[in-house]
């Protein structure tokens, strides 16, 4: 299975941090070690001093697909959770700066924790979506589905151009501004809507 992250796809979240706007949606991936399920621990990694979190709404493909049209697009998943995309800032500086490759400060292991996963035909709209991520009881990033650059279905289409997805592949689709530095002990809350989805602390 595959992990796919979307980046940039929040224009306030691409300001905060002096990004361009894309033109259209990029991704990069992370390998299957970079998964935390069922609310574990994550222990903060020894190769960076400013680890940021990063909260987005997950996409969990049902069915294998290639060259998917944007109008059948929303047929290859049915499950939605909330991830965290922890990210090295200090690395990925270093990397954007040499204009090397993001995975050292991407794609490390215990890099993105994952929720439980809900029935899309149990939420209302996809595309009036709320969902947030509090640290030790402070809300820290609040976002909705209506402000992404690029919805679900161009995201999957556009994915599916250049990598076939299977069944089991994550999608993440973005993160809206809000990010910010992690701390060793800090307990990590998500919600879409009201409901509480991850739940985990910080080692």
């Amino acid at each position: 299975m595959k992990v796919i992250c979307i980046g940039r796809n929040y224009i306030e979240h691409a300001k905060e941090l002096n990004n361009p706007v894309p033109k259209s949606p990029m991704f990069f991936m992370k390998p299957d070690t970079s998964l935390v399920i069922n609310n574990n621990p994550i222990y903060y990694p020894e190769h960076t001093n400013n680890m940021h979190y990063e909260v987005e709404i997950v996409l969990k493909i049902n069915k294998k697909g290639k060259f998917i049209s944007e109008k059948f697009a929303a047929n290859y998943f049915s499950e939605i959770g909330i991830g965290i995309d922890f990210t090295a800032r200090d690395i990925q500086d270093k990397c954007k700066q040499k204009g090397h490759p993001w995975e050292i400060a991407k794609a490390f292991d215990q890099s993105a924790p994952v929720s439980k996963f809900l029935n899309k035909g149990n939420l209302s709209s996809l595309n009036d979506l709320s969902f947030s991520l509090s640290i030790n009881g402070t809300k820290k990033q609040v976002g909705n589905t209506r402000d992404m650059i690029f919805s679900f279905n161009e995201i999957i289409a556009h994915i599916s151009k250049i990598v076939t997805l299977k069944p089991g592949d994550l999608i993440f689709t973005g993160t809206p501004e809000g990010v910010g530095p992690v701390s060793i002990n800090d307990h990590f809350e998500a919600y879409i809507g009201e409901e509480k989805m991850m739940d985990f602390f910080v080692k």
